[in-house]
């Protein structure tokens, strides 16, 4: 089966969430120029990292986003992994990944995992506590958010579940674009999967990001890359190449578990 993604590499106002559904819902008009059958937003797309002020800009309770995406993809026949969103919750605020399909329903929600310490994440935000395995059209994929993809044990989770389809939604900053780069290639190399990773453009109060967004095959050969700036990076992906590749070298079958 192949499937047409778009990343949505797109620059942030910070710490303005209204500013940034217009912007984001532009562009995704745009992007359906392009016939995709999934689109994918980039982390905290909606308030950008203004972590000192998420109790008052946050989504309470994921309610913006879940009505604007779920409408949205009814409305124009499309699956989207909707980035991330700051959801705010009684126990406190979360960094939480959307995915919606063309019914518009919501097929999976995603709480950020591993918080990076760096950025001061775990100061503002509550980590999740569970996988994201989610089917859509069919195939079996999974969706991390940014500093997920250094635990290459987390991506294994998923991967020996079965998924077959690798979304990376982050906010990862020039300086370490060489990490971006190697860790999501090896994650497809290692995995045997194909990984959609949609980074976002553009700067902060205190950080410049990298973009360049990457769509990987299950070789680990980048199939598009974006550049520094906004852009709308699409690729088909033919997810009979990761069965045909996991029978050649069977990595999965043969994982000897009982020294690991």
């Amino acid at each position: 089966m192949s499937l047409k993604v778009a990343c949505l590499q797109l620059d942030l106002a910070f710490g303005n969430p209204k500013k940034n559904y217009e912007h984001a819902e532009k562009k995704m008009k745009e992007a359906l120029f392009e016939s995709p059958d999934i689109l994918i937003l980039p982390e905290l797309f909606d308030t950008a990292y203004d972590l000192q002020n998420l109790d008052a800009i946050a989504d309470s309770e994921g309610k913006q986003a879940t009505s604007f995406f779920s409408a949205f993809a009814k409305t124009h026949s499309v699956n989207i992994i909707a980035g991330s969103v700051a959801k705010k919750t009684k126990s406190g605020v979360t960094n939480t990944m959307y995915v919606f399909n063309r019914e518009g329903q919501e097929v999976s929600q995603y709480n950020k995992l591993h918080l990076f310490k760096l950025m001061n994440e775990h100061l503002f935000l509550q980590p999740g506590e569970t996988k994201n395995i989610f089917t859509l059209e069919n195939s079996l994929c999974a969706g991390v958010i940014c500093y997920d993809i250094r635990f290459p044990e987390w991506i294994r989770v998923h991967t020996s579940a079965g998924a077959e389809l690798l979304f990376v939604v982050a906010q990862w900053p020039k300086p370490r674009l060489a990490h971006w780069k190697a860790l999501l290639v090896s994650r497809a190399i290692e995995n045997q999967c194909y990984v959609v990773a949609c980074n976002r453009s553009g700067d902060d109060p205190a950080n410049t990001f990298a973009g360049h967004s990457l769509i990987i095959d299950p070789w680990g050969e980048i199939i598009a890359e974006a550049g520094e700036n906004e852009e709308i990076l699409t690729a088909d992906v033919d997810l009979s190449t990761v069965k045909a590749i996991r029978e050649q070298i069977p990595v999965f079958t043969d994982r000897r578990t009982e020294f690991y």
